[in-house]
């Protein structure tokens, strides 16, 4: 600086007045360049005028000195505004220091080098625009200043710059995207609320279209919505609004698939605001996109789920997941049971439109952990341009079923997400059953896990989606995926210890169960279920005390009464723990006497009329000879009187427990229903019912002098005698006619089948007894 050649053709005064520490001085040697400088253009002086750029750029703005620093900025502005509108032809030349200035560690300095770009810019106007990146760039970091004057200062700026780009139709906005991409995740909320204004500001210019880049910057948006700030949240808040409302207006422009992956990690965000416009955004997209959005269900169903068991205090966050979930599920047809997986998933778009994925690193650590990281192959599927109406997606059900098992096996869900499970499985079942079925193995045992579950809702749904997998023709034709015949039914870790002729069902010679003639269309998976249930009900009592009852009654209405019953006997006939088959046995009957829902088996069961209702009345007397009271009501039901007198008298050999004699009692309380009020009128037929009589005095003598001996004895003292009722019509009553009916069943070989499972559970109490007894002495000992 000190060669007076290189800095010709500035004088030694103005050279000394733009070092000068006083403003005014250096304002003072700025107009005597600004006189210099239109000197030179009236010249047409290119090369002086470069000349002097330069020297005011490197021997001032860029020089140690602070004075000079500071005389070079207002030089150069001094520069722009003698140049008028040739001054875009420099302005590179006289942006570049300035903006180098914005870096000093002197607030005075930035605040000068503010004002120094303000002037060049109000003078270039729209020849700045070339140099926009930069500038805004510059101006970001001013924005985030820690002086309120620097600060001022780009604000001034950062309006002129603001209304240049409103007014010009020339705005770069495929150059500018990159570099707002990279500020919008900026930390700092002053920066913020920069990025947020120019957003708000391209959005309101009709010419630019800020729409077709917003995947680029949706997820900074989101995450400046979690600003601490209440303004730039707002701020935030109502460009996102804005841009929904465009969404909404131009949906076949927009790039849905693009943003899905951000939306499912924005859904899933710790912050309540965040999550719920998240969620509003997905409500819109999957309503707008439809099936476009098919191939992203699994991240979805993992951001959705589990907002559904939002209390009140998300109540708003709960509703928008709700109808992201069933707007979802809507999604899902029959055709997507026969589209081929191996196909290509969409049809050629009459305008191709290029897509990639947009999982930022930045988004994707946003997420929640666990679930986040639940699918991340689904959140990675190809997308599919919404241009097209004839877009065909493939429906992955790999990743949804992941999802829906994984909610469902975690014990902390809340009820009404593991209901929305239940729900997704069901509706998967009856759209796409060929696909669901090769799930459907890997699903059984949580379903199964699941009738455990404390309400009685999920267990409603349970029920529902369990008997539409026994009940699907789907579960019939797949090979390879559960039992096609009994034999298949083989004891495992789930399982029943069935011995190998699990599969066929009492010796009196009835098909597979399968293949019953009343349900033709249970399939393999029936009978499989029934084993896994009474294993569940074994290896849980408590299950089967307080909700076993409601379990079969709902399948009875679910699924055929007939097959429940008829496969359930089978299995227990076989069945190694006896005092369970006996529990089980006696739960069986008390639901097949009292049960509403049974009210048609019963009246199969008492006439006997059908081969079917003899076949059923053989198994199930078989398994209830687990039980001896419970055989004997059945009898009582079926009207076999001879019979269960037979029973009673074989009752002499038995061992008379306590346990016996309450099921005495309990049969004589419900002799007293209206579920048997046929049979007490038939005590009016004292000829015809000899052994209706003498069974009800056997069950009498059984029982000790109580409130049930009592009862009985009132009832029995009730019928009336023979001779007077007598009449002159001699024609045998219909009962005559049941016998007959029925006396194609071997009631000798049922009684020898009674006495042999009676001995059984003999062997079996004594057994127990004695370890009990020796494990007694131990603890003595």
């Amino acid at each position: 600086m000190n060669a007076e050649r290189d800095l010709s053709p500035l004088t030694p005064g103005v050279v000394r007045a733009l070092t000068d520490k006083l403003y005014e001085k250096r304002k003072v040697a700025a107009l005597e360049i600004e006189k210099l400088v239109r000197e030179f253009v009236a010249q047409n002086n290119t090369s002086q005028i470069k000349h002097v750029i330069q020297i005011l750029s490197q021997e001032f703005a860029l020089s140690q000195h602070p004075h000079s620093r500071k005389g070079g900025l207002i030089g150069l502005a001094a520069c722009s505004i003698a140049l008028g509108k040739d001054s875009g032809l420099y302005l590179k030349e006289l942006i570049e220091p300035v903006l180098t200035c914005f870096n000093d560690a002197d607030s005075r300095l930035r605040y000068y080098a503010c004002e120094a770009l303000y002037n060049i810019v109000k003078v270039a106007r729209g020849s700045v625009l070339p140099h926009f990146n930069v500038l805004f760039d510059g101006l970001s970091k001013l924005a985030a200043d820690p002086d309120p004057n620097v600060k001022s200062g780009s604000e001034l700026l950062d309006r002129l710059l603001k209304d240049i780009v409103t007014e010009s139709n020339q705005f770069d906005l495929v150059s500018f995207i990159p570099l707002l991409r990279e500020r919008i995740y900026s930390n700092n909320q002053y920066a913020r609320q920069f990025i947020i204004s120019w957003i708000l500001v391209l959005e309101s210019v009709p010419d630019i279209n800020l729409l077709d880049y917003l995947p680029e910057i949706l997820d900074g948006l989101f995450q400046i919505l979690g600003d601490n700030s209440k303004e730039i949240r707002k701020m935030c808040e109502v460009a996102l609004g804005e841009f929904l409302k465009e969404i909404k207006k131009n949906p076949s422009s927009v790039k849905f698939a693009e943003m899905a992956n951000i939306l499912v990690i924005h859904c899933q965000a710790a912050d309540d605001l965040i999550q719920l416009t998240a969620m509003c955004w997905m409500r819109e997209f999957i309503q707008l996109a439809g099936r476009v959005m098919l191939p992203y269900s699994s991240g979805i169903l993992t951001a959705v789920l589990p907002c559904l068991s939002y209390d009140d205090r998300k109540k708003n966050i709960k509703e928008v997941a709700n109808v992201c979930n069933q707007s979802l599920m809507k999604l899902v047809i029959p055709e997507d049971d026969e589209m081929d997986e191996a196909k290509p998933s969409m049809t050629i778009p009459a305008e191709p439109t290029s897509e990639e994925s947009l999982s930022k690193p930045e988004a994707a650590t946003t997420g929640e952990s666990k679930r986040n990281e639940l699918d991340i192959t689904a959140l990675k599927q190809p997308l599919f341009p919404c241009s097209c109406e004839r877009i065909q997606v493939t429906l992955n059900l790999d990743g949804i079923v992941q999802v829906l098992d994984y909610h469902l096996s975690d014990t902390s869900i809340g009820m009404m997400t593991r209901i929305a499970v239940l729900k997704w499985l069901y509706h998967l079942y009856i759209k796409t059953p060929r696909k669901m079925f090769r799930h459907t193995d890997s699903l059984f045992p949580i379903l199964l896990r699941t009738l455990s579950d404390e309400s009685d809702e999920v267990i409603l749904k349970d029920l529902e989606l369990l008997a539409e997998i026994a009940s699907s023709p789907a579960g019939q034709t797949e090979e390879g995926h559960g039992p096609s015949d009994g034999s298949d039914v083989r004891p495992g870790p789930v399982e029943l210890h069935v011995p190998a002729r699990a599969g066929q069902l009492s010796s009196s010679s009835t098909k597979g169960l399968e293949c019953s003639p009343s349900t033709p269309t249970m399939n393999s998976y029936f009978y499989k279920f029934m084993i896994n249930l009474l294993k569940r009900f074994s290896s849980e009592r408590k299950l089967l005390e307080t909700r076993g009852a409601f379990i079969i009654r709902q399948l009875c209405l679910l699924l055929n009464a007939e097959n429940i019953f008829h496969s359930m006997a089978d299995i227990l006939l076989r069945e190694e723990d006896l005092k369970f088959a006996s529990t089980m046995v006696h739960t069986l009957n008390t639901i097949l006497l009292t049960s509403s829902e049974l009210f048609q088996l019963r009246n199969q069961l008492k006439d006997l009329k059908t081969p079917e209702s003899r076949n059923l009345f053989c198994c199930l007397y078989r398994s209830w000879c687990h039980n001896p009271v419970t055989t004997v009501s059945l009898c009582f039901l079926t009207q076999n009187y001879k019979h269960a007198y037979d029973l009673i008298q074989k009752f002499g050999d038995l061992e008379v427990t306590v346990d016996f004699l309450t099921e005495v009692d309990k049969l004589v309380q419900l002799i007293e229903c209206p579920i048997f009020t046929y049979l007490r009128l038939q005590l009016l037929d004292v000829k015809n019912n000899p052994y209706l009589i003498k069974a009800l005095y056997g069950l009498l003598m059984l029982l000790p002098q109580s409130s049930a001996f009592q009862l009985l004895s009132h009832r029995l003292q009730c019928v009336p005698n023979p001779e007077l009722m007598q009449t002159t019509d001699n024609t045998k009553p219909s009962t005559s006619f049941k016998r007959t009916a029925a006396s194609n069943i071997d009631y000798t070989e049922l009684l020898q089948h009674f006495e042999k499972v009676q001995n059984k559970h003999l062997e079996a109490r004594h057994q127990r007894a004695g370890q009990a007894e020796q494990l007694d002495r131990r603890v003595v000992l």
